[in-house]
């Protein structure tokens, strides 16, 4: 698999050369079938299914019958309220519903996997060294440090929790979505022109999945390969059980 890399720029925007991507997320070949499941999934779960019509069984009046069955030579009727008189009641109307569509977990992951891939193949994901050296948030700063890379269009910020202030910074901008790495999803990603992330966002999203060796190996990486790894509790000893002959001593 091809080595993926992305620029790499601290909080001023200076370039500081670039910095590798995990192939197996920022590498594969883009599913498009997958994204545009999960997006067409996306949009369907955001609307509000509130429209909502009345029946002629809800709508006021009707109650009575028009006018007498046969002998007038008009059309029969019972009810001024069905559905093909003015003001009757609608057919087949909307009602309040549910449009979300479950979404498997692992196609959600190849999803966002393709997507960031399609934007790393177009060189459009740029990484920041750090943003703790922004005291306060100025949209300002935002913006030339956005200059600065060649950033424009439409912008998709991902920080870690603890850059509150950069996510401050950018989302006063129009057509910049800034969030955490949690709330990253298919459709922004598709939807930005460049993908800024954090040093430590990027480290976070390549991590191995929790539970796993790899993350075990990643955490003694952190923490100093000294550092012993938690162990599995071993299960509680039960006391053998009795056998057939001590039950037959015990009672006589």
């Amino acid at each position: 698999m091809a080595e993926v890399k992305a620029d790499l720029y601290d909080a001023n925007g200076a370039s500081k050369g670039t910095v590798d991507l995990n192939p197996d997320i920022f590498g594969i070949e883009p599913n498009m079938p997958v994204m545009h499941q999960v997006v067409t999934a996306q949009l369907a779960a955001a609307r509000s299914g509130s429209a909502s019509t009345k029946t002629r069984a809800e709508v006021r009046g009707g109650g009575a019958k028009p006018w007498a069955q046969k002998g007038l030579g008009r059309a029969r009727h019972g009810s001024i309220r069905s559905p093909q008189w003015a003001g009757g009641g609608v057919a087949h109307g909307p009602k309040p519903r549910d449009y979300s569509q479950r979404t498997p977990k692992k196609m959600r992951r190849l999803a966002l996997r393709s997507a960031l891939s399609a934007r790393a193949a177009e060189g459009q994901i740029k990484v920041v060294e750090t943003f703790d050296i922004w005291d306060t948030p100025k949209t300002k700063q935002a913006i030339a440090l956005m200059k600065a890379m060649g950033a424009s269009g439409k912008i998709l910020l991902l920080a870690e929790d603890h850059e509150r202030t950069a996510i401050k910074s950018f989302r006063n901008m129009k057509g910049v979505i800034a969030s955490n790495l949690g709330q990253a999803n298919t459709y922004d990603v598709l939807w930005a022109d460049t993908v800024i992330m954090s040093r430590g966002t990027l480290d976070l999203g390549q991590s191995a999945p929790r539970g796993t060796d790899a993350h075990a190996a990643q955490q003694r990486e952190r923490m100093g390969n000294d550092a012993p790894v938690p162990a599995a509790a071993a299960p509680a000893e039960t006391a053998p059980a009795a056998t057939t002959s001590d039950t037959e001593g015990e009672e006589e």
